[in-house]
């Protein structure tokens, strides 16, 4: 069965390696020559399910539970199990017990269990919620990995458009590129940078939690930490703005000061595609599948929605040529 794949993402990638492992002869096209195209680049890698049902349904837990597992299975030795972090300065302790009573598979957390978990934020806050069963990745390292692994498995990919006509099925993953073309598929930008500091050391990542705008660092390792990132609904795609920056490295000095004195190494601005209920759709059209909407789960939700759209091309009657 030969299948055509539309772009290189993480929706992309883990549906082509989905429906390689299945046996089939698939072809990613993207125009872009590597990744910095895709909002993916972009992301925190983050496979934090428990903490997403704070603002996302229950489809979003149910779906991105057994993410690290999958993730493990594609990418072996790149998942972190370390859990989430989540807390917040002492005037907004309130912000912490609503996100605790939005949530569930937490731990409580004192000053010194906080101590314990991440030495750097000793004395700094009194009170933490922890999510054991939550992980990690780096999007970057598992993106080109995953790539690398499909080229040695015998995926080809090109930088141009074939012939459709040549392949059994399509399976459009271009995202953000389908926001004019897809109904009710509308655009959130986010922003981020990348600091470096070697006076902070993170295990996991720590969310700050604001009455506003609420962030996240993730450890990279080698003292670099992503930080992000912003929800904005609009479709501008221009470069992160000045107050975005500013509020994004405030963030960053209230969970330690020592980012005051960081090295900023990267600023970055996306569009992320996000259907009205802000979760993923896997649609099937004759032989055009199309998965698109993974919002602010991309690695969360890729692979539960590529096993979904694989099983589309397999099973063209698969849950009537709709699965979400």
């Amino acid at each position: 069965m030969r299948v055509l794949v539309k772009g290189a993402g993480v929706a992309g990638l883990t549906v082509a390696h989905a429906l390689a492992a299945r046996g089939a002869a698939v072809t990613v096209s993207d125009p872009s020559c590597g990744f910095s195209g895709a909002a993916s680049w972009l992301a925190g890698g983050m496979l934090a399910p428990w903490c997403e049902r704070e603002s996302a349904n229950e489809a979003v837990l149910r779906e991105g539970q057994d993410a690290p597992d999958r993730w493990e299975a594609m990418v072996p030795g790149d998942v972190k199990r370390n859990g989430t972090l989540v807390l917040a300065p002492a005037r907004d302790q309130g912000e912490l017990k609503r996100f605790a009573g939005r949530t569930t598979g937490y731990e409580w957390l004192d000053e010194q269990q906080i101590a314990t978990l991440e030495p750097s934020l000793a004395g700094r806050f009194r009170q933490a919620l922890f999510f054991p069963r939550e992980a990690h990745l780096n999007p970057r390292r598992v993106l080109t990995k995953l790539r690398d692994g499909l080229i040695v498995r015998g995926v080809r990919f090109i930088d141009i458009l074939p012939d459709e006509q040549d392949f059994d099925h399509i399976v459009d993953c271009t995202g953000a590129a389908r926001i004019a073309e897809t109904a009710s598929l509308r655009g959130v930008r986010g922003e981020m940078l990348y600091l470096r500091t070697a006076e902070v050391r993170l295990e996991r990542p720590v969310r700050l939690l604001h009455p506003r705008i609420p962030v996240y660092v993730v450890p990279r390792g080698d003292g670099l930490f992503m930080v992000g990132a912003t929800m904005i609904e609009t479709e501008f795609a221009g470069p992160i703005t000045a107050r975005s920056l500013m509020e994004l490295l405030n963030a960053a000095y209230a969970l330690h000061p020592a980012f005051a004195d960081a090295v900023v190494v990267e600023t970055g601005a996306g569009i992320r595609p996000a259907f009205l209920d802000n979760f993923p759709r896997v649609e099937r059209r004759g032989k055009l599948i199309s998965l698109n909407g993974l919002y602010r789960h991309g690695f969360l939700l890729a692979p539960a929605m590529a096993a979904k759209a694989a099983d589309l091309v397999f099973d063209p009657d698969t849950a009537g040529g709709h699965a979400s």
